[in-house]
């Protein structure tokens, strides 16, 4: 990499992770050019030349095997074969970026940061919806004190539809990576974490509800902080009705917003970043801050924009100035480690 030539990027992967929540990004953004891209299936190789016709189409193999001419590789691969990928990545140069879930284990997470420390390069995990527009909200109340003292943060990610027994998620085990609470949960866990900082697993209810999963479509964990407060937080594919995104209860105040954010419908459309109206939240759907007794009125709160294009700043920043990395990777090991617990308190 000269100065200020874009960094060279690799993203191996080009499923739902690699097509709609990296390569959008790291085209918009012209501190990075996409060189390459690792694709098995001819679908999808198809798919990257007509999006990205600048970016050669290789196997992973090949594509780490040129690493070393790369500065930044982006792991949108199935869990359990990132501590492979990453480790080769960091070996041969490169920095790293890598989906979550971020690995299946505790062993392999330490691993994969003993490798980026060793090669004294970046690496950083892909926990998006750090940059939701609802979760930048409730942030900025909490920290605000808006709501007095936190005692319950309620955390709700539901879905209704086909059992994913085409696709990974649904095929492999929970030692590999597999299941809800790897890949739902690796996000409520990760915000309970960013919000109120370390915690203790109390409670872990798994299930797979429908029949021929290698893994749990439905799950509840509840975590105790060190800072006092409970997080209740629930996954789901096969909520036919879904609670509330966020109810987070303070002692002065609380708050309440239903619906996800509008980030990944809009990406999956091809409205990129830079789009019209992208991150916005339609007024209908804000929150209402308040209490039900009427002391306090109920208020809608403006939904902040949501941002996912600053992970990717921030990955460029960190490379180029040595900034700190969006993500850090021992913060995405302790949710990996909340999860194997939980697993362990649940065998299948």
């Amino acid at each position: 990499m000269t100065n200020g030539a874009p960094l060279r990027t690799g993203i191996i992967g080009f499923g739902l992770a690699g097509r709609v929540f990296h390569a959008p990004f790291l085209a918009t953004n012209p501190a990075f050019t996409i060189s390459a891209i690792a694709t098995g299936d001819p679908e999808r190789a198809a798919q990257a030349t007509a999006a990205h016709p600048d970016a050669a189409i290789m196997s992973t193999d090949a594509l780490l095997a040129q690493a070393a001419d790369l500065d930044l590789v982006v792991l949108a691969s199935p869990p359990h074969v990132h501590r492979e990928q990453a480790v080769a990545a960091l070996e041969a140069g490169a920095a790293v970026v890598i989906d979550k879930p971020f690995v299946p284990t505790v062993a392999d997470a330490e691993a994969i940061i003993a490798a980026a420390e060793a090669a004294q390069r970046p690496l950083t995990v892909f926990q998006n919806r750090r940059w939701d527009g609802d979760f930048r909200t409730v942030r900025t109340l909490v920290e605000s004190g808006a709501l007095g003292t936190v005692h319950r943060f309620e955390s709700t990610f539901e879905r209704f539809g086909a059992p994913k027994r085409d696709q990974w998620q649904g095929q492999i085990s929970p030692a590999q990576g597999g299941g809800i609470l790897f890949d739902l949960g690796s996000h409520l866990i990760d915000q309970a974490l960013t919000l109120f900082g370390p915690a203790t697993l109390e409670v872990a209810e798994l299930r797979a509800v429908r029949d021929g999963l290698g893994s749990e479509d439905d799950a509840f964990v509840s975590l105790r902080h060190e800072s006092g407060v409970r997080s209740h937080l629930t996954m789901s594919r096969v909520a036919a009705q879904s609670g509330p995104r966020f109810r987070v209860l303070g002692d002065q105040s609380g708050y309440t917003v239903y619906g996800l954010d509008g980030q990944e419908p809009d990406l999956k459309v091809g409205r990129w970043p830079g789009s019209d109206g992208y991150g916005e939240t339609p007024k209908a759907q804000w929150g209402l801050l308040g209490v039900d007794n009427g002391e306090q009125p109920l208020v809608p709160v403006p939904t902040e924009q949501g941002a996912y294009p600053d992970f990717y700043a921030q990955v460029a920043a960190s490379i180029r100035d040595g900034a700190p990395v969006p993500v850090d990777a021992r913060h995405a090991l302790e949710t990996v480690r909340i999860i194997e617990q939980a697993h362990a308190l649940n065998p299948r």
